[in-house]
Order: C-alpha cells, then sequence, then structure tokens
C-alpha cells in the first residue's frame, strides 16, 4: 500500500477557468513533468456545497475539459485531480468562478486561440458551415437541371403536337394534283366509243 501511494501521480497545477459563458466555462491546468498521466477527473459544485458533477476520463492525454450544462450567474467550485498508472492524485486546489449572464458576451482573449477544446469547437462550426454551403449548391444544381429537362420536354411535345395536326388534316383538305392549265389532272385515255359502220346500198 505505501508503494502504491508513492507513485501516485501529484495534483494537477496552474488550474484555471476561461471562455465563461452562461451555460459553459472551460477548465485547463498542468500536470509536473515526468509522470505518466493516462486521464483526469474533475469535482464540480455549487458554491453552496451542493454536488452537481463528477466528470472522470481516461486513456487521454488532454490538459483541459468543458464543462456544459452551467446555470447563468451561479458560483461554482472545482477541483482537478491526475489518473496515473497507479491511481489517482490529491485534488488540486479550490478554483472559484461564476458564470455570466445570457445577454453577456464573452470577452475576447488572444490567448484563447491557443485552447485546443475552442480550437475543436470552431473546426465544427466551420465544417457546418461548409456542409450547408454544399447543399445549396447541389440544391441549386437539381434545380437547374430539372428546369433544363422540362424546357426540352416543352419543346418535344409541341413538334410532336403540330404532327400530330398535320396527319390529322382530312383527305378533302389535301388537293388533287391540277394540271398547269388550272383544270384537274384528267386520264389521257378515253373511254372506246363504238364505230359505226354505213353501207351504201
Amino acid at each position: 500500500m505505501f508503494l502504491v501511494g508513492a507513485n501516485r501521480p501529484p495534483a494537477p497545477v496552474n488550474v484555471s477557468v476561461m471562455h465563461l459563458r452562461a451555460d459553459s466555462a472551460t477548465v485547463s491546468w498542468e500536470v509536473p513533468e515526468g509522470d505518466i498521466i493516462i486521464g483526469f477527473s474533475i469535482s464540480q459544485q455549487r458554491q453552496e456545497g451542493h454536488m452537481q458533477r463528477f466528470i472522470r476520463e481516461v486513456n487521454t492525454t488532454s490538459r483541459s475539459c468543458v464543462l456544459w450544462d452551467l446555470e447563468e450567474e451561479t458560483d461554482y467550485i472545482i477541483q482537478v485531480q491526475s489518473i496515473g498508472l497507479y491511481g489517482e492524485s490529491q485534488a488540486s486546489k479550490k478554483v472559484h468562478f461564476r458564470t455570466l449572464k445570457k445577454t453577456d458576451r464573452f470577452p475576447s482573449n488572444s490567448s484563447n486561440q491557443d485552447d485546443p477544446t475552442v480550437q475543436g469547437l470552431d473546426k465544427s462550426r466551420h465544417l457546418q458551415t461548409g456542409e450547408m454551403i454544399i447543399i445549396v449548391v447541389v440544391l441549386v444544381m437539381w434545380a437547374a437541371v430539372i428546369a433544363l429537362f422540362c424546357r426540352q420536354y416543352d419543346i418535344i411535345k409541341d413538334n410532336d403536337s403540330s404532327n400530330n395536326k398535320e396527319k390529322a388534316k382530312p383527305s378533302s383538305e389535301r388537293s388533287t394534283p391540277e394540271h398547269h392549265s388550272g383544270g384537274l389532272l384528267r386520264s389521257k385515255f378515253h373511254p372506246s366509243v363504238p364505230s359505226i359502220n354505213i353501207i351504201e346500198v
């Protein structure tokens, strides 16, 4: 038991809270070098003492965690523990923070760009925007193809209607070929007239 306790990792240091919002906050910390850390655990509670959440994650080298579903204008207390091969470290010092109002805007800070959690959230937003643009472009292309198809179909349908009308004309309307003199073309052959022979007496 003494050996296991001696091999436990030291407690995290420089625990801080950043990216405060009305319903979320990001916790970050550092781990002393030379120790194998395989995870972390975070205890989160309201300042009045009510335990609200206990977060535990292993098989990770992350040094930050986003706390979600917080209440606006509420005081919280957090502590972080490192998880090593032989157990958990002592809890870090308590850190107090207070969430913002929903109407408050998150103050800009140049150091926020180095936070891997925020970078991941920004990448997700960029991916969602890119996906929406691709969907809109595909829909526009499909609409153009459908409009072109309908136009071609109308042209073909009009041509078929014209041909059917031409074929449907009555035979009486089709003029019989006329002779160049204006009369109807008559046959060159005439019916034979019986011959009359006059016999003189």
